[in-house]
């Protein structure tokens, strides 16, 4: 115990006697020279704070890889949905936390999600914003443009029903019928209007039908539901007993000149018109109008803007229908 004792004070001594000659140095320096030996000590201890805290943080590819797993477990997102991560920016509505976006991408299309990251990177944050000073509903409508598009029902309505739809898709026949039947009863306080939105990777007639009944909306309102409502009710003739692809588009065709035909309408324009696709500029844009109002899938129908998706019952559109005409103050069912 004695020996290491005096070890330690002659240690102690050693050190004592070393700062009384590091302060002494100093002193004889001029004062110019203390400060810039203060400063350049302040700085590296700063630095090393500096190089300490970041190392207590996850790094950018560690955090990047944290940040994707929890968005896809979070929104259950399968693997083949690419999950990227964007610049983090000082959030301006909650303090603590960095505004984050991050992008969804699959099959060349990609949607974003705007996410909060506190400073520490420990919480992740998925808030909804709502503006109340905005009618999002009104904002999807100012999207649609239904001019000179055919209408059932009653034009001067204030009600407006738009249908996302595609002439193969079963369901959508399935809400043209539901459509048709509420219409005898609601007829006079709503309006209808078709937009084209086909499947085309899975429906390969789809399109040419959506650019015939265009063809015909341009000489006939009444030629173009015609069609519409044969269409829906008759796609086995246009499939036909494995009838191949060309031979559809070709039954779609005839089917076209027929109704135009019935409408009396102007044969050669038809014709013209449906040979040389002279719509399809038409239907383009309503597929782009379409996709920026939400639509992935068909039937898609907007009453009012708001949105419903598939095959809806009879019974849930009249309760729809009703509540709308109510805050519109027409009469309900």
């Amino acid at each position: 115990m004695g020996h290491q004792k005096q070890k330690q004070d002659t240690r102690s001594g050693a050190v004592k006697k070393r700062a009384r000659e590091i302060i002494q140095g100093l002193m004889e320096c001029n004062p110019g020279r203390i400060w810039e030996w203060l400063m350049r000590h302040w700085f590296l201890c700063v630095l090393l704070l500096a190089v300490g805290c970041r190392a207590q943080s996850p790094s950018g590819a560690e955090l990047d890889r944290k940040i994707e797993k929890q968005v896809r477990s979070t929104f259950s997102l399968p693997p083949f949905v690419e999950i990227k991560a964007g610049e983090r920016k000082p959030s301006t509505d909650f303090p603590g936390y960095d505004s984050l976006v991050v992008t969804l991408s699959y099959g060349g299309k990609s949607q974003t999600r705007d996410l909060l990251l506190s400073k520490d990177n420990k919480t992740l944050l998925s808030v909804t914003k709502m503006d109340l000073t905005r009618d999002p509903l009104a904002e999807v409508m100012a999207k649609i443009d239904v001019t000179g598009r055919p209408v059932r029902g009653n034009p001067k309505a204030k009600l407006l029903v738009v249908v996302y739809d595609d002439f193969q898709c079963p369901y959508c026949s399935r809400m043209h019928q539901t459509l048709n039947d509420v219409l005898k009863s609601y007829g006079d306080r709503i309006k209808v209007v078709y937009k084209d939105y086909p499947l085309f990777e899975i429906h390969p007639w789809a399109e040419r039908a959506a650019l015939d009944s265009g063809c015909l909306a341009r000489q006939s309102a009444e030629a173009y539901w015609d069609f519409a409502d044969y269409v829906h009710a008759n796609p086995e003739r246009i499939k036909g007993e494995q009838r191949a692809a060309q031979g559809q588009l070709a039954e779609v065709d005839k089917i076209a000149m027929e109704i135009g035909k019935r409408h009396s309408a102007d044969e050669a324009a038809l014709k013209s018109c449906v040979e040389t696709q002279a719509t399809k500029s038409d239907l383009n844009a309503s597929v782009k109008e379409a996709e920026s109002v939400g639509v992935e899938s068909t039937p898609a129908v907007f009453i009012d803007g708001m949105k419903l998706d598939g095959a809806i019952p009879a019974e849930e559109l009249r309760l729809v229908l009703d509540k709308e005409l109510k805050s519109l103050g027409a009469p309900g069912q």
